[in-house]
């Protein structure tokens, strides 16, 4: 038995957001708050956005003081916009943080509910006001997923996870990705492969056989087109079919719960504000090292999907080659390699290991159980 939560409407297409409006208002209505970051606002990425949602009589109002990591303040502030512009809908737009902070600021402002009392599963109670998903970046596939992470205190982060979060519609427009820089589109890219790996091998009794379908079709889109996305980056094919990828690796873990490579990678950006997908590419490769002994049979069922010059080889040889395909694809994109290689100092590794051990809600899901010591010798192959 197994269940599977996923958007009830996807809407997919080069150009998708230009006549917004059309697809927006029966979902969210007349009054509606744009949850986004001043950075895209600075691209001009909002602005055709806006212009089409205000020739249609929409009254839009803008939080656009979503951070990187975005602090529990981030959703508070948007929750009290949202209620002073008497709010009908909210629309995110952006990468992970915007969707993330935009389904909290659905739920708690017509929930009421604190929100303390909303982290973990399914604590979240309900009702959430209509959401829609526009993202910006090809990674973490949060237009898809039911969950939502904030950063609380100084440097830990914590999900909100529930069925209620998953938006009711995700808009996927590459032309919004135009602009992404090498370095970003690479991140993010490994970010979505990193999510169709672990959903494909997690431990979680949840694990099943549409997500693992829809990992594999994942894997196979964002293999064929990372490298030129990021070395191409106005190749609109190469983007939408990163967009699709990136969402299809979020409805999988969505279901299919992501792993270790997460758990030890959120401590990382808490405490050093590196990026989620670069995070997850600097653990990546030992957490499957790691795995190996009880995984190495699932990776080699996917290496060919990501890596079709993989799909020759013996199975008991793919498995390791699909990790040096790994390795070598973030040096060929030029992603950093090493912890040390962000500003992360050996001292460090002591604070992310104990922080790691907290993520008891990811950890659960791996497929080789992960000790404090086992989560130490990563951390130091990793730097």
């Amino acid at each position: 038995m197994f269940t599977f939560h996923t958007p009830p409407a996807i809407v997919a297409g080069i150009g998708a957001t230009r006549e917004i409006a059309g697809h927006v208002r029966p979902i969210l209505g007349d009054r509606i708050l744009l949850v986004t970051d001043k950075g895209l606002r600075r691209l001009g990425l909002v602005d055709p956005i806006l212009r089409n949602l205000a020739m249609n009589g929409i009254a839009v109002a803008i939080f656009d003081d979503v951070a990187p990591d975005p602090p529990e303040e981030n959703a508070l502030v948007g929750v009290q916009i949202a209620k002073r512009h008497r709010a009908t809908g909210v629309l995110a737009l952006g990468g992970g943080s915007p969707m993330d902070v935009a389904k909290i600021i659905a739920l708690i402002s017509r929930s009421n509910e604190p929100l303390s009392a909303i982290y973990g599963v399914n604590a979240a109670k309900g009702p959430r006001m209509p959401l829609v998903a526009v993202p910006t970046t090809a990674g973490t596939g949060s237009e898809a997923t039911p969950i939502a992470i904030l950063t609380t205190g100084t440097a830990e982060k914590k999900g909100v996870v529930s069925p209620l979060l998953l938006p009711d519609m995700a808009i996927l427009d590459a032309e919004l990705t135009l602009g992404l820089p090498k370095a970003i589109t690479a991140a993010t890219g490994i970010d979505a492969m990193v999510h169709a790996i672990e959903a494909y091998s997690s431990g979680s009794a949840n694990n099943n056989p549409i997500s693992r379908t829809l990992a594999r079709e994942a894997l196979r889109l964002l293999g064929a087109n990372i490298r030129e996305a990021a070395t191409n980056g106005g190749n609109r094919e190469a983007r939408a079919a990163m967009l699709l990828g990136s969402l299809l690796a979020g409805q999988a873990f969505a279901n299919s719960p992501v792993a270790a490579v997460h758990a030890l990678a959120y401590p990382i950006g808490g405490h050093f504000h590196v990026p989620h997908g670069l995070s997850n590419a600097l653990v990546l490769p030992h957490v499957l090292r790691f795995n190996m002994p009880e995984a190495g049979g699932l990776y080699a069922e996917i290496a060919g999907d990501a890596f079709p010059d993989l799909a020759g080889l013996p199975a008991e040889k793919r498995g390791e080659a699909f990790v040096l395909a790994l390795e070598a694809l973030a040096q060929a994109l030029e992603v950093p390699r090493r912890l040390r290689d962000v500003g992360i100092p050996q001292e460090a590794l002591p604070v992310l290991v104990r922080d790691a051990m907290k993520q008891t809600r990811l950890l659960i899901n791996n497929p080789r159980p992960l000790t404090e010591n086992d989560a130490a010798t990563i951390y130091a192959a990793a730097w």
